[in-house]
């Protein structure tokens, strides 16, 4: 394949030259995939700058828990696009913007409290994540005063959501399990 075809297959991937046709989502996970793993070799390089070896030991560690799945930038990129072949990106969004608001600062908790609050809390958000009514209100009490442990809650009932249904079927899927053999089929080469 050449460079501008993967270019150009990453473009597609990306949804910047058309938008996704749900029937063409398995061509466009693939070239997606294709963009992670650009090289075949016994460690596969993501596409990331920061030069990232993906191991079949790595992708099989994602298989312990959702938790060491979470722990790698690569198994966060591709989780990411499983959730949004289900139409369920956000879930991931919301919990990593509440990993990074755990390490704000105190002057700027106010700011992205509010930015994750109208994001993904309350109940006309463009990116509403599914807790109850009971949730979203106690969330939103504490996004009005906020401290670092003003979303843990919502967080952890997001986190168990993933966990308990998206997480295994992401393990069934076949990004999963192609990606997977892909590494394995060259480790042992």
């Amino acid at each position: 394949m050449t460079e501008l075809n993967r270019k150009e297959d990453c473009k597609l991937a990306e949804g910047k030259i058309h938008k996704k046709k749900q029937k063409a989502f398995g061509a466009d996970l693939k070239n997606y995939l294709k963009c992670m793993v650009p090289h075949i070799e016994p460690g596969i390089k993501t596409s990331n700058s920061r030069n990232v070896m993906l191991s079949a030991e790595e992708v099989i560690q994602w298989s312990q828990s959702l938790e060491k799945l979470l722990a790698s930038q690569s198994g966060q990129g591709v989780f990411r696009e499983f959730l949004k072949s289900e139409f369920s990106e956000e879930n991931i969004e919301f919990w990593l913007a509440c990993e990074d608001y755990k390490k704000t600062k105190s002057d700027h908790l106010h700011g992205k409290a509010e930015r994750i609050y109208e994001e993904f809390v309350q109940a006309d958000a463009i990116k509403q994540i599914n807790i109850d009514y009971q949730m979203r209100e106690a969330t939103a009490k504490r996004a009005q005063d906020p401290t670092h442990t003003s979303f843990d809650e919502a967080q952890k009932t997001v986190y168990i959501l993933m966990e308990r249904d998206s997480y295994p079927r992401f393990l069934k899927s076949k990004a999963y399990l192609n990606l997977l053999n892909q590494l394995q089929t060259n480790t042992s080469k």
